[in-house]
């Protein structure tokens, strides 16, 4: 009975010290800037961060610190990855979750192609299946991995207001993915309801869907008729680059997705 209570209190402590060591390394991580030289990649390849405010500028390094230590990133179709893709990727990730307490827990893995990738989907129908191949630019798989087309995710990254953003649109849906599904509803922030969330995106996402079917333009890309998962994803897009527009002709949206990020782009210069 000693040995054994002996071995169980040994596995506890270390189990104690590994995530103990854990928490240490996660600190230092979000403890540590970037150097000069990664900040002026960010800055050339990500424009949209130079507006951040100075407290949020400084907490982008740490979470940005903390992504590439935990993810690895792998180059498909003959693409060599350079620091520069890794650094614009990782900003763009962690310009979604700067401010608040919300992390990619289960992404380990980003497959970046030179160009948009083919793709295959299956669809059901009763008890039959069909699979056809689709060209995308972007993709985002339940617990990861992410996979981007480096061309798209570049200039999507360098046209910062035209609400265009297949980074942020992928991991959009990684970030509604930890809620145990992909569906447009995410883990909400402390204090959000989720009554009044499910309200005011399922008011807008019927009014989108009837105003792509008129033809009308709406600030929200039309990809977003496709399901409530897209209207959040593209909703985000125009959140961080076309915040006025959103909160403009859709303040309800915009005010749900402020709560959520706990962020204002509207304020950022």
């Amino acid at each position: 009975m000693f040995i054994f209570l002996t071995i169980v209190l040994l596995i506890a402590g270390g189990v104690g010290y590994y995530v103990w060591s854990k928490r240490q390394a996660r600190a230092a991580l979000l403890a540590t800037r970037l150097t000069s030289d990664q900040r002026d990649i960010i800055d050339q390849q990500v424009p949209i961060i130079r507006r951040l405010p100075a407290g949020l500028r400084s907490h982008l390094d740490g979470k940005v610190n903390l992504f590439l230590d935990q993810v690895s990133f792998y180059g498909c179709d003959g693409l060599e990855v350079t620091e520069e893709m890794e650094l614009s990727i990782a900003a763009q990730a962690c310009l979604l979750v700067i401010n608040s307490d919300i992390w990619y827990d289960n992404l380990t893995t980003i497959l970046i192609y030179p160009n948009a990738f083919k793709s295959k989907q299956q669809r059901r129908s009763g008890y039959v299946v069909s699979e056809k191949e689709i060209v995308r630019t972007g993709e985002s798989w339940d617990r990861g991995p992410v996979i981007l087309s480096w061309a798209h995710s570049q200039q999507g990254a360098l046209d910062d207001r035209d609400g265009q953003n297949v980074v942020l649109h992928e991991f959009a849906h990684q970030i509604d993915d930890l809620s145990g599904g992909t569906n447009g509803v995410p883990i909400l922030s402390e204090g959000q309801s989720f009554a009044e969330w499910e309200k005011v995106f399922l008011t807008a996402y019927d009014a989108h869907v009837h105003a792509v079917e008129s033809g009308r333009h709406t600030v929200i890309d039309p990809y977003g008729a496709t399901g409530h998962e897209e209207f959040f994803a593209v909703s985000v897009e125009v959140f961080f680059e076309r915040p006025k527009a959103l909160k403009h002709e859709v303040p309800e949206v915009y005010e749900q997705l402020s709560k959520l990020f706990r962020l204002n782009p509207v304020e950022w210069a």
